[in-house]
């Protein structure tokens, strides 16, 4: 996630000396905001081609995993790993061996080349016992046997720049520039969520994000919302009268309370036709919804 150079630096000062650590023992960047120490797990090595589409990294392949302090001394771990079709079954028996979970695994697109997988973790421990329990997942990827195998198609590469100011107006909240993809992510501060004492917040995953990419005349949009399940109903019609695609719906986490259901959707066309379409589902968030 790309910050400002200022908060870049006041995180890397208040940045706990044990969360440092963890960065240096993965050997990974990361920053520290909101008592969550973010570790980037960027599948820079992959090129995606999505329904003939070229996309970077920054759409919606960069992984991660994310620690903040319980009780007693314990951290909780939540992390979302991006893996080729060849990789998900080492990586989760690595994860599994460690004593760490598997919560999820899912997809985020259709027509995608190669095929890419989204595998959920969690865990508990001190900085150093979670350090050393995810590095053999992590180590991984990008090296697991069959990963350079896989399926490759060319796409087009798309030129020309997004009126991000105007997608931020449609949407109703600020974004963050990454290369040529523009990112806005919304929180759920209405959603309740603790575990062993910590907050369960936006930088832990619980958010709804949408990641543009092209020009306004021609562009795509990939993103994810988190729901209440009540909200999930209202969402999907918003999205499908809005001609989005739903490509995926599912958990993150289990045992969360309450449950929070997450949707991936993706969209090809004008920018801000998109963005009015990620707005629909966005105002129906933190709502109450009609029961029937």
């Amino acid at each position: 996630m790309l910050l400002f150079v200022g908060v870049q630096l006041a995180a890397a000062q208040d940045m706990p000396a044990n969360y440092a650590a963890v960065l240096k023992d993965l050997g990974r960047q990361g920053d520290f905001k909101d008592g969550v120490l973010k570790v980037n797990i960027p599948r820079n090595d992959v090129n995606v081609v999505i329904d003939g589409v070229a996309t970077p990294t920054p759409f919606g392949f960069g992984g991660w995993i994310a620690l903040t302090k319980g009780a007693g001394g314990m951290e909780v771990m939540m992390g979302d790993l991006v893996l080729m079709e060849s990789e998900v079954n080492p990586v989760m028996s690595a994860v599994l061996e460690q004593g760490l979970d598997v919560t999820a695994l899912h997809n985020h697109f259709f027509h995608e080349t190669p095929r890419i997988f989204y595998m959920h973790v969690h865990g508990h421990g001190t900085t150093a016992e979670i350090t050393r329990r995810i590095k053999p997942a992590l180590d991984l990827i990008g090296k697991a046997p069959a990963a350079a195998s896989t399926g490759h198609a060319d796409g087009t590469v798309t030129a020309g720049t997004l009126d991000t100011a105007t997608l931020s107006a449609t949407i109703g909240s600020p974004g963050e520039q990454t290369g040529q993809v523009y990112k806005i992510t919304i929180g759920r501060p209405d959603i309740h969520l603790r575990e062993m004492g910590a907050a369960i917040n936006a930088r832990m995953g619980l958010n709804t994000w949408a990641a543009f990419f092209g020009s306004n005349e021609s562009a795509v949009v990939a993103g994810d919302v988190a729901m209440l399940e009540s909200e999930v109903t209202p969402v999907l019609r918003a999205l499908r009268a809005k001609g989005l695609e739903v490509v995926a719906i599912h958990h993150h986490m289990t045992g969360a309370r309450p449950a929070v259901i997450f949707l991936h959707y993706w969209g090809k066309g004008p920018a801000v036709k998109l963005a009015t379409g990620v707005r629909a589902a966005v105002d129906l968030l933190g709502k109450p919804q009609a029961t029937h």
